[in-house]
């Protein structure tokens, strides 16, 4: 279909509600997390598993929901992972303990594996190939909206109405884009062959004993899951249906951005996590307050990715992927100047600037080095690793960062406790974003990919 038309717009909007949704809600729940702990007499070890459940659940199938649009109809595992999301939110809106919300969210994070591949999928397969280009900046352009007013939306419910509204708020959205589309979406269809519910089962299984070992600081849950992940990564070299080919690792800079993925996400979710939280617990910001904090980072990635995107398809994305994390690595140091009564002008704004800027410098051109690195015929499943990776490096960083940090106990939201573990663990992220830095400089070499294969991405 034509973008122009009256199908091609509803189309359009029903996908970037659905995926926006998802989108929304990331960025809500950390704001949120200090008046669930206070609510649901949560420890830190708690309100890590309400991001952590939801971020499980979501690395570990979203290449299984990709396979399962492409085999069973993208409209409809698109239409069942948005229900299910909302059904989720309920859980989590209506949850009377901690335990309950961390089980609602980890069925929320199902539903988002379900929906989150399937939007760019349908919109790649509805859409004629000179409108797709198009079509695909809209999403990303709008998409990034809901994330830039999520911190304002969200601290404001959190504020005015209570945290329990972040998730009500998902209910009419989901009635919405499931009438959109069911009325507007066709059917497609892609690749049919035999899912690998193995690999899925040892990957979910890994992670999630990797992740509470980590968490935990058990280490002989942690080995578990590391064995688990290997015999992960041996099942994905016999089976003729892996969900990760690895192949594609055998190309030293798919390998690398991969790497510097793994880095940089992780620093960016720790770091965020931590950040949210040391503004609330102590420097005594309401969730808003909070919001606006961190909004900047969101409003210089809106403004300026696209940019970002041409200077690497200009000049390689070696060079913006060895800069971007250093810069980034500088904000949060500046961002460890956040204590007790800081000057929001002083403490706050610039660091945030700064590990904005960073992060805007590197994000399209890793993404740019990703599909340089893979067969024309493969970037929708190598961009299918890349977030994997990316979701994975995220779950990780918030299980593994505070207990290392010194975050943990009873009494973890005791400024004198949360403040040193705060710098300690902005200290960490700041050296992995370091790290990144370095291997995109010694090992990431100047691919550019093709616009249509940009296009083409799924």
């Amino acid at each position: 279909m034509r973008l122009a038309s009256a199908q091609g717009k509803w189309l359009l909007a029903a996908m970037i509600l659905g995926s926006g949704m998802a989108f929304l809600d990331g960025s809500i729940v950390g704001l949120a997390l200090p008046a669930m702990g206070r609510d649901l007499d949560a420890g830190v070890t708690g309100l890590q598993w309400t991001v952590n459940a939801y971020t499980l659940t979501l690395a570990a199938l979203i290449l299984v929901g990709g396979s399962l649009g492409d085999r069973l109809g993208r409209r409809r595992v698109y239409v069942v992972g948005v229900a299910w999301f909302a059904l989720a939110s309920v859980m989590c809106a209506i949850a009377p303990t901690i335990e309950v919300l961390v089980a609602a969210r980890g069925l929320q994070g199902i539903g988002a594996a379900l929906l989150t591949p399937g939007s760019l999928a349908i919109i790649s397969a509805s859409f004629v190939e000179e409108d797709r280009g198009k079509a695909i900046g809209a999403w990303s352009g709008l998409a990034g909206v809901t994330t830039a007013i999520g911190p304002l939306a969200g601290g404001w419910m959190v504020d005015a109405i209570g945290w329990r509204s972040i998730f009500w708020l998902n209910v009419p959205l989901a009635a919405v884009v499931i009438w959109l589309s069911v009325r507007h979406v066709p059917e497609t269809r892609g690749e049919q062959g035999k899912l690998d519910l193995t690999g899925a089962a040892l990957a979910a299984g890994g992670l999630a004993l990797l992740t509470y070992g980590l968490s935990e600081k058990s280490w002989m849950w942690a080995i578990a899951g590391i064995a688990s992940m290997i015999v992960f990564v041996i099942h994905q070299k016999v089976t003729p249906h892996a969900l990760v080919p690895l192949s594609l690792f055998a190309d030293r800079v798919f390998t690398a951005a991969n790497i510097c993925t793994f880095a940089i996400y992780g620093a960016l979710s720790g770091s965020m996590f931590l950040l949210v939280l040391q503004l609330q617990y102590v420097s005594g910001y309401k969730p808003l307050e909070a919001g606006l904090a961190t909004i900047a980072i969101t409003i210089l990635m809106l403004l300026f990715s696209s940019k970002a995107g041409e200077l690497g398809a200009k000049i390689g994305p070696r060079w913006p992927m060895t800069i971007g994390p250093i810069v980034a690595a500088a904000g949060l140091l500046l961002l460890l100047g956040v204590g007790e009564d800081p000057n929001f002008w002083v403490d706050v704004l610039p660091g945030s600037i700064v590990f904005g800027a960073g992060i805007t410098l590197l994000v399209a051109p890793l993404t740019t080095a990703v599909l340089a690195a893979a067969p024309t015929e493969q970037t929708g499943i190598a961009s299918g690793i890349n977030n994997a990776v990316a979701r994975t490096a995220s779950l990780l960083a918030v299980a593994a960062i505070p207990p290392i940090a010194g975050i943990a106990g009873a009494n973890f939201s005791d400024p004198d406790v949360f403040g040193p573990g705060y710098r300690t663990g902005m200290w960490i992220c700041a050296g992995m974003l370091v790290v990144a830095g370095i291997c995109a400089m010694t090992l990431i070499r100047g691919n550019k990919v093709s616009p249509k294969a940009l296009q083409t991405d799924t």
